[in-house]
């Protein structure tokens, strides 16, 4: 697709998408998961402030569910732009695709339920992809075996798990790789990065991080906050305020009474 000469000057400008607007009925409780909280705070709200913290991130756009722009709005601060999300996360994400500032040259997509995720991570994704790579994911090695099952339930085969990685968020790419990829319509794919492979594009891994884990299930949430709970609370993760998100008490109202004080 040919080199992008935004990306060849420094200080290239790097936007993180959030796509927020899924139910996430497999964690149960009824509110939408983005929300639940995680250590008193909503876990979208944890996801962005990492997204804050590092170094390479200039705008941040959220895709919230489209009946609570307003109080996702005043959850996560002035500094966020919120929009509203689509049925689907590929329709979220075209939507805060087309939301980016237009001098932005790198995107990251950035999964709300991952609220752990460490700034440096951030930062590297973003670094590889100035660095020259049109599209990078950080990843994790296997520990399980794993098998591939046929509808009964039949073992298929057992590939062997050198070669498979487990991939993270946040996914990094050229803008123009992504628009490109975003373009595509009915391509059957579970992360951004599975647009970019239909491309024909060649997607870099970097290591991932085991804090950067996706909470799905219940007993991630647990995981989570035991985690949380051994952080630091200097860097603003555990129960830090951050000031860009003023004032949210009408939010936190509309969210079930959640103490204000730790919202920020």
């Amino acid at each position: 697709m040919g080199g992008s000469p935004q990306l060849g000057a420094r200080g290239a400008r790097v936007a993180a998408i959030v796509p927020a607007a899924g139910r996430g009925e497999r964690l149960g409780g009824g509110t939408p998961k983005a929300l639940r909280p995680l250590g008193g705070r909503p876990m979208l709200v944890r996801s962005v402030e990492a997204l804050r913290r590092s170094e390479s991130v200039t705008q941040i756009v959220v895709a919230a569910p489209p009946t609570l722009v307003e109080v996702v709005a005043q959850l996560l601060g002035r500094d966020v732009r919120v929009i509203a999300g689509g049925a689907e996360r590929v329709d979220s994400v075209r939507r805060a695709l087309s939301a980016v500032d237009e001098d932005i040259s790198v995107v990251l997509v950035h999964d709300a339920a991952r609220p752990l995720t460490p700034p440096a991570l951030v930062d590297a994704v973003a670094a590889a992809v100035i660095a020259g790579h049109p599209a990078v994911i950080p990843v994790l090695g296997l520990a399980d075996t794993i098998k591939e099952v046929d509808p009964d339930g039949r073992v298929i085969r057992t590939p062997p798990r050198d070669g498979l990685r487990a991939v993270q968020t946040p996914q990094g790419f050229r803008r123009d790789v992504l628009a490109a990829a975003y373009a595509l319509r009915d391509v059957p794919v579970t992360d951004d990065a599975g647009l970019v492979e239909a491309l024909g594009v060649r997607v870099t891994t970097i290591p991932g991080a085991h804090e950067a884990f996706k909470v799905t299930r219940p007993p991630d949430l647990v995981l989570a906050e035991a985690l949380l709970a051994r952080l630091p609370a200097a860097d603003g993760s555990a129960t830090g305020n951050n000031s860009a998100t003023g004032n949210n008490s009408g939010a936190v109202e509309a969210y079930g009474g959640t103490d204000a004080r730790r919202l920020g």
